[in-house]
């Protein structure tokens, strides 16, 4: 799908993230990629609207939705959601019956796998749903797509997250650490309890070495569709013991309004050229930055790119190297490390 003009987009949320996303929809794009010829920011609070129409002036249009009632036009070509993980679903089958292209940011295990179950709508309307367009999944999906490419067959992929955006993540990481974990391994499906299986993990610098445990996350169902013959595929948390204390309770005392720096790290093993191979990459960020940036990259991929209709995670777009060059030019850089050294990747001589 490609316009002369450029696209039409919606973003639907004017929380912190939908107008992060506003954002950098509005910054410049480097060529190949093509600038939104419109953009419409859906907020159910008055007060909100106003503020918004305040802040962006006639750069896009607001829109004051209280009632749950707007619904994509004809010439509304892709709709990012940046609300509540429980509501993606409804706002999503509304977009693919009208023929608009879908970016949605929850990382909720169980939106997303509800969200998979557009695939098929999806391609029979010739729309693709976007899964997963934040830091963790999106970003893990697209580092593994693009390690992929060292390999001959990939074996294994371990995910690892450490960070939480504000106050609604957090909340969704102790809901994900206190819920059931889904495993790949030996082409079954296995679950395990939250906060089981400890491993340390090492995240790019200040971070460091941190303990990770099971949790609900969505990486591996979003990943193993795309890595035919995969063997094992999991995901883990990073988690203290006040994490473990606090598990079975509410999040009464929310951290600051950005929760500051998160990494993920996303580790490859299999072989190439007859050897066995390990890739590990990472990647360093305020959550809610790299957030925002996955979700504008994302959707100005869907309108310069011919991606394939259906429901699935940014391993199965296409493009990796593009996208990820794209985020580094907007300063999410990821990298990959090479015997104790850093190099940095999403350059085209990567």
């Amino acid at each position: 799908m490609e316009r002369p003009d450029g696209p039409s987009i919606a973003v639907v949320g004017g929380g912190v993230l939908g107008v992060r996303i506003a954002r950098e929809l509005l910054a410049p794009v480097a060529d190949p990629w093509i600038k939104p010829s419109r953009i419409v920011l859906v907020t159910r609070r008055s007060d909100r609207a106003a503020v918004l129409r305040g802040t962006f002036g006639h750069q896009l249009r607001v829109i004051e939705d209280t009632y749950d009632t707007w619904m994509p036009g004809d010439d509304t070509d892709i709709v990012v959601i940046a609300r509540a993980p429980g509501e993606h679903m409804t706002i999503a089958q509304q977009c693919v019956l009208a023929g608009s292209n879908v970016v949605s940011t929850s990382d909720d295990l169980a939106a997303v796998q509800e969200m998979l179950e557009l695939d098929t709508s999806a391609r029979a309307h010739g729309v693709t749903v976007a899964l997963g367009a934040v830091m963790a999944p999106g970003l893990s999906c697209l580092l593994a797509a693009h390690a992929a490419e060292l390999f001959d067959k990939v074996d294994e992929i371990h995910v690892g997250r450490v960070g939480a955006a504000g106050p609604s993540c957090a909340r969704s990481r102790l809901k994900a650490l206190r819920g059931t974990a889904l495993e790949w391994r030996d082409g079954e499906w296995n679950r395990r309890p939250g906060f089981s299986g400890r491993e340390l993990f090492w995240f790019p610098d200040p971070i460091g070495g941190r303990d990770c445990y099971r949790a609900a996350l969505s990486e591996p169902v979003l990943m193993v569709p795309h890595f035919p013959g995969v063997e094992r595929v999991t995901s883990r948390l990073a988690a203290n013991r006040r994490d473990r204390a606090l598990a079975p309770f509410p999040v009464l005392l929310p951290p600051p309004e950005d929760g500051g720096v998160g990494a993920i790290r996303v580790e490859l093993r299999g072989s190439s050229q007859g050897e066995r191979k390990t890739v590990v990459y990472g990647l360093l960020d305020q959550p809610s930055v790299a957030a925002a940036a996955t979700a504008a990259v994302t959707t100005l991929w869907l309108a310069r790119s011919d991606a394939p209709a259906g429901a699935f995670g940014l391993a199965g777009l296409g493009g990796q190297l593009e996208m990820l060059s794209e985020l580094a030019r907007r300063g999410v850089r990821a990298a990959s490390f090479e015997g104790g050294s850093i190099e940095a990747i999403g350059k085209k001589s990567a």
